[in-house]
């Protein structure tokens, strides 16, 4: 069956076919719609394939765990700032190897498109010694994602496919092969592989380094790592996923005169590597962000003029790669650039007309006089954009949940008072554990959860939090009389101002939940929330 879909969807479809049993995520840019893909997959609703979202990346990759632990196929899809936040139960389901197989889908974000920062998520997988794959388009983000399985459970390890956003988020026809039942629940075999304490992890991580040279032979021989042999060894390009074709896109229709060794499956492979080495003069290197195979021909053969790439200067060593960028490398082209037309206008993101944190900024505004500049720790979601104009309200943002210990941090400095922000999908994946660090210590900090009922900036999938807000900040010890909801409308202000004003002067800790479903949930979602809501606090 022949298809049109996104890279991302691609993916989806590749993990059904594949035979998964569930899909745990987070989501995130540029990987939500793996997830969304699913969750509206005819053939998913007939399996009941696991397809809720969870509260963060870490559990995320722990349920999958868990699941691959019983025998099952488990994906779990995230962005490269989300492997971050998974890194704890990533490295040590490496030691601990899998059941099931277990595939994680990281989408990385080079030139950061919607991102804090352009990291690359090979380097992880180097990190734990687990094999990568990365596909060039959506035909092998579908293959690759099936295969991935298969490695998977050959291994017993999880591999991480990396894509990039501009793979995710372009279309493509692809066809797909004929889907595969789940597998049946079984038990590890050997238990204590999941016992990682040292006398069991010891043993664990000697057959993990064990298993390299196997992973290696698999690589030399694997069918999506490509030797394309060309007349012109003046230079031999190496080039990784995407990047690929930009390299393609320079020659048009033409076959590309220099030879391409086109990488797919890692570990790097040695020998197809030294075999376009010995043969050309120049060596470009062409990959999406770090330079890690750029540095691997260095360790290799211990040459620095030869191998040309990012770390040579001759591709840029930040942002996203490109034809011209390519094509310049090449000795194609130049850097001419077009100048960009008056009618194209640069438009800051700004929130939406009706949303409740901009009531809730006025309102922390009208207090900036009173408890001075830079009081206001930000955190990640649609409230972001109050760091920017009109608003300036927010003074930081580092990483989902750094919010509140950066209050905190402060207010040990002797900052007072110190506000946090933070929404409430937020709070919910990363933002209580600093809450409990500010509860334990009393810390003279209020805490703002700006609950809008939904993870708004993603596509309003469904909060974690909803309707537990209040009992999860009593159940962390929250005092009660320092615990209030209030309701961000304009004609609240004042009031809204009074309250935040009360709380933001008690010596202690406080917490202040902003309460206001957003403008962009349909109606028929507002209702089903309302009665979510009322559900979990009568209970």
């Amino acid at each position: 069956m022949k298809l049109l879909v996104l890279g991302n969807e691609a993916i989806a479809q590749g993990a059904i076919d594949a035979g998964i049993s569930g899909v745990y995520a987070y989501p995130g840019t540029p990987s939500t719609e793996i997830t969304q893909y699913i969750q509206k997959s005819k053939i998913a609703k007939e399996r009941a394939i696991h397809t809720d979202w969870s509260a963060n990346e870490k559990t995320a990759t722990e349920a999958a765990l868990g699941m691959s632990y019983a025998g099952k196929r488990a994906l779990v899809c995230m962005k490269h700032v989300g492997l971050n936040v998974a890194s704890d139960a990533f490295m040590n389901m490496a030691i601990s190897g899998v059941n099931g197989g277990l595939v994680l889908i990281i989408a990385d974000d080079p030139s950061m498109h919607s991102s804090q920062n352009e990291q690359d998520s090979r380097f992880y997988g180097k990190f734990a010694l687990v094999p990568i794959l990365e596909p060039c388009n959506q035909q092998e983000a579908y293959d690759l994602t099936r295969f991935a399985f298969d490695l998977s459970e050959k291994y017993d390890l999880p591999v991480i496919l990396r894509m990039v956003t501009r793979l995710s988020h372009s279309r493509s026809i692809i066809e797909t092969q004929e889907s595969r039942g789940e597998n049946n629940l079984t038990i590890p075999k050997y238990a204590n592989n999941f016992k990682l304490i040292p006398a069991y992890a010891k043993d664990q991580y000697i057959r993990l380094v064990a298993k390299q040279n196997d992973l290696l032979a698999d690589s030399e021989t694997s069918p999506y790592n490509q030797f394309i042999d060309a007349k012109d060894y003046s230079i031999g390009i190496i080039t990784t996923g995407i990047a690929y074709n930009y390299v393609m896109e320079n020659f048009e229709d033409k076959p590309c005169p220099y030879p391409i060794l086109k990488l797919s499956q890692y570990p790097v492979p040695k020998q197809k590597i030294k075999k376009l080495y010995q043969s050309c003069d120049t060596i470009l290197v062409l990959e999406e962000c770090y330079p890690i195979i750029e540095e691997r021909l260095k360790d290799y053969f211990d040459i620095d003029t030869k191998v040309k790439g990012r770390l040579s200067g001759d591709v840029p060593r930040t942002g996203e790669l490109n034809p011209n960028i390519v094509g310049k490398a090449l000795g194609l082209t130049d850097d001419t650039t077009y100048k960009i037309p008056n009618v194209v206008t640069g438009r800051p993101p700004e929130l939406c007309v009706g949303c409740a944190h901009r009531d809730l900024f006025d309102s922390i505004n009208t207090l900036i006089p009173e408890i001075g500049e830079k009081h206001v720790f930000g955190d990640i979601g649609c409230y972001a954009l109050g760091s920017l104009p009109p608003f300036n309200t927010i003074n930081t943002l580092i990483d989902m949940g750094a919010s509140i210990p950066m209050a905190k941090g402060a207010s040990d400095a002797g900052l007072f008072p110190t506000i946090a922000v933070i929404g409430d999908s937020t709070f919910t994946h990363s933002g209580m554990t600093g809450l409990l660090d500010a509860v334990n210590e009393n810390s003279p900090i209020t805490v703002i959860i700006s609950d809008n009922s939904a993870v708004a900036m993603t596509g309003a999938q469904d909060s974690a939090a909803l309707g537990r807000l209040v009992a999860i900040c009593k159940g962390i010890g929250v005092p009660e009389e320092h615990l209030v909801v209030i309701n961000p409308l304009h004609k609240n202000h004042d009031i809204n101002v009074d309250i935040i004003r009360k709380e933001l002067f008690y010596k202690g800790i406080s917490v202040i939940i902003a309460q206001r479903a957003c403008v962009q949930i349909p109606k028929l979602q507002k209702d089903k929330i309302k009665e979510t809501i009322l559900a979990r606090t009568q209970n």
